[in-house]
């Protein structure tokens, strides 16, 4: 069995990670680490976890979590993560990091972005972005990983494979994202309270959200130049999920066809990423409760454009499940283990 540790595990993501892993035939959660809740029970915290975990919450210490787990995932705040890694830690055990700490390479757009120095950047050039359906092949041997968030895979799981084949221009893209409310965590914050979302939607972190440079690096990898892109996300009065609808001009020429063969070449084979007929526009209720990735495009012939859009669950494939999918792949074991799961509806 692998012995797994949490760090954040009474947050939104850390509990959806719980929630899986319960459901893991080959793992073992050993420790329930959250600074806010030590020494209660994880079911008094979660009241869905009654007579299904007895355990404690216990504190954050790494030493020990290194010495007793195979893996820890860690659902923190952003610097938090950074601040614990060292050498030592890395020799004996692997680390999912579910904060943005080791997802930009260049540590001084980290730092711009964030707002924060960044505590060990020695170890940036080593960590693997743990988009598992483009990095896999890195995925398998890395002992620190960088889990991307959710605005993050839906947007460039949905144009990663047109702009790695040169089917759009890259500089041209707009990217109009959508998320549910539990995308801000748990802490009580006044833009989040039931009066303020309900019945509303706005723009926020318009020119400045800290995911675009994330996204741009990727898709810069993809096309091997730098990318500027417009990235816009927008709270919608909804628990889960997250819709992309993304913009950009298309290459001379560029047909239907084209757009189909450069998707179902990327994805054809993928499990969690699911192809939708052309026309087809994802509904975030498709994915919600799983590890799916929706994906539809429709091409505007009238401006020579395409818009394609994708949808998926924030606390899931946007952060605990793909953290999971990540494990799976680290420790040799199939990706669907412990994820299979059918999205509810309604």
């Amino acid at each position: 069995m692998i012995r797994v540790g949490i760090l954040g595990a009474t947050g939104y993501a850390g509990q959806e990670l719980v929630r899986l892993l319960l459901q893991h035939k080959e793992a073992e959660i050993v420790w329930y680490g959250s600074k806010s809740y030590i020494d209660q029970k994880f079911s008094d915290v979660f009241g869905n976890m009654f007579r299904i975990v007895d355990n404690i919450c216990m504190g954050e210490d790494m030493d020990r979590l290194a010495a007793e787990c195979d893996v820890i995932f860690t659902a923190t705040p952003q610097g938090y993560c950074a601040s614990l890694i060292n050498e030592e830690i890395l020799s004996k055990v692997k680390v999912i990091d579910l904060s943005a700490d080791f997802r930009l390479k260049d540590v001084s757009i980290y730092e711009e972005w964030y707002k924060l120095t960044h505590p060990c950047p020695q170890f940036i050039e080593e960590a693997v972005y743990g988009l598992c359906e483009i990095n896999r092949d890195k995925i398998k041997d890395c002992r620190l990983l960088a889990n991307p968030g959710c605005y993050t895979t839906c947007s460039i799981t949905t144009l990663y494979p047109l702009v790695k084949a040169g089917l759009i221009d890259p500089d041209t893209i707009i990217i109009d994202a959508k998320s549910g409310t539990s995308g801000a965590g748990r802490g009580a914050k006044l833009p989040n309270l039931f009066c303020e979302v309900n019945e509303n939607i706005k723009a926020y972190g318009v020119a400045t959200h800290r995911h675009t440079p994330e996204i741009e690096e990727q898709l810069g990898y993809a096309c091997g130049k730098n990318v500027t892109l417009t990235f816009t996300p927008h709270l919608v009065p909804m628990q889960r999920g997250i819709l992309v609808t993304s913009y950009a001009k298309l290459m001379p020429g560029v047909t239907s066809e084209d757009i189909k063969a450069a998707y179902e070449a990327a994805y054809k084979d993928e499990y969690f990423v699911r192809l939708l007929p052309e026309g087809t526009c994802p509904e975030t209720k498709w994915v919600e409760g799983s590890n799916y990735v929706d994906i539809g495009f429709k091409l505007d012939k009238r401006t020579n454009r395409i818009i394609a859009m994708g949808a998926l669950d924030n606390l899931v494939k946007g952060a605990a499940g793909q953290a999971v999918q990540n494990m799976n792949i680290m420790f040799g074991l199939s990706e669907q283990e412990g994820l299979r799961l059918v999205p509810m509806y309604p």
